[in-house]
């Protein structure tokens, strides 16, 4: 099977991948949009995890036939890496809820999704998590018999897969072992690491359809300077040199489309809302815990519940009514004193919230339980590998989180508060 994508243009589906992509579990990604509140900023982010999973797995083919054209590995067991990372990359977002990130703060507790002890789990009483949904669909669902027939004859299990999404070590061997060199690391770095197959398509999908150019990057510069790194019995996913300047340029593309894109004030404010939502009519939406019934949990159904809601926060967001932006500030602004703006809209009795959003430049630099960073920079005279948050300054200059605090008031009260907060910061100012 074909799929035309205006990203990346022609998308190959072999037939094991097409029964995957056929399931009710797949296509309930269909109606799970990539970028949640995203389109009431952006009006063409309609986007959804469905076709960003078909392009993250396509990246993720390129990126591994880069990195095995520079390997000795035999056609077969390429073939089998490849279907094992591309298996992974095209389920890794089966676990998302309605609204992507927004409503995982009513998730279940972990513990009901009876979740294998392998898998690297949260505290107690913690909530599941769209990974811990991940791993129940491959592991215990309708889904799980279609991968174990239709890529079973290739050595490729729903556990491997589970492994390479998660990072946990499976009780049994992936078979991702050839010639005893550990593959694992490399291919996991391939379906979540600091320049994962997720990251380079999401970064070009989103930047195209909010219609901004911060997300793009050249990414055939830096997919044709891969290449497999051995250390220590292991393989892991290494850039050359040539491609330093790329890949920071990739950095900063993220860095920038958080800032103006994920954390864009409007989505960020209706994110708040459907919290306030969820927290003052709990039970009215549900997140299940059974895999089977979390097929009819997506955007449509949150939507369809939002609509008849009597809750002011739903009527809120379902007639896009959001409170107004009044203030935003970051941690490099100068002028502006929260506590004082908080006490003179108190004191004047204006119905307001403070919403405070924070995001990292990186989160798999040191790698995951100590398993090595997901990317090295290597020389190639000379073979020497760098971890790349040695090598680029970008992780120093940006190694604190990107905070982004909004001060938002009722609409019908913008205009008095706008007022209001210029006499309080003129007063600032003065004195």
């Amino acid at each position: 099977m074909r799929i035309r994508d205006p990203i990346h243009g022609t998308i190959a589906v072999s037939d094991p991948e097409k029964a995957v992509i056929d399931s009710r579990h797949y296509q309930r990604l269909r109606y799970v949009r990539q970028l949640g509140f995203g389109d009431l900023a952006f009006p063409g982010a309609t986007h959804t995890r469905h076709i960003h999973s078909l392009g993250a797995m396509h990246v993720a083919s390129r990126v591994f036939g880069a990195v095995a054209a520079r390997s000795s590995l035999p056609e077969d067991v390429r073939e089998r890496f490849c279907a094992a990372v591309r298996l992974a990359v095209l389920c890794h977002d089966l676990g998302h809820m309605p609204l992507s990130h927004a409503s995982e703060r009513i998730a279940p507790k972990r513990s009901l999704l009876r979740l294998p002890s392998w898998l690297d789990g949260t505290a107690e009483g913690e909530l599941a998590t769209h990974e811990d949904y991940t791993a129940k669909i491959l592991l215990d669902s309708s889904l799980t018999p279609i991968i174990e027939k239709h890529f079973g004859g290739m050595g490729i299990t729903p556990m491997a897969a589970v492994a390479l999404v998660s990072g946990a070590k499976p009780p049994k061997d992936p078979g991702f072992t050839h010639q005893g060199v550990d593959w694992t690391p490399l291919l996991r770095a391939i379906v979540s690491g600091e320049l994962d197959a997720d990251r380079m398509d999401y970064l070009l999908r989103d930047s195209f359809y909010t219609g901004v150019n911060y997300g793009r990057y050249d990414m055939d510069w830096i997919v044709s300077n891969l290449n497999p790194a051995m250390k220590d019995g292991r393989a892991y996913l290494a850039l050359s040199r040539a491609a330093a300047f790329a890949f920071e340029d990739f950095l900063l593309s993220r860095y920038h489309m958080f800032v103006s894109v994920y954390l864009h004030h409007t989505s960020v404010n209706f994110d708040y809302m459907l919290r306030r939502y969820y927290e003052e009519s709990p039970g009215e939406f549900e997140i299940p815990s059974d895999p089977e019934e979390f097929l009819l949990c997506d955007d449509s159904a949150l939507w369809y519940t939002l609509r008849r809601s009597k809750n002011p926060w739903a009527q809120r967001i379902s007639q896009r009514q959001g409170y107004k932006l009044l203030a935003q500030f970051t941690e490099r602004d100068t002028g502006y004193d929260l506590d004082v703006l908080r006490s003179a809209l108190v004191s004047h009795k204006f119905d307001h919230y403070v919403v405070e959003s924070q995001n990292v430049l990186s989160k798999y630099t040191s790698g995951p339980s100590g398993r090595g960073p997901s990317l090295y920079i290597i020389d190639a005279s000379t073979g020497r590998l760098t971890e790349v948050a040695r090598y680029t300054p970008l992780y120093q200059r940006y190694s604190g989180a990107v905070r982004l605090v909004r001060l938002y008031v009722r609409p019908d009260q913008a205009d008095k508060a706008h007022a209001l907060m210029g006499r309080v910061l003129g007063q600032a100012v003065e004195s």
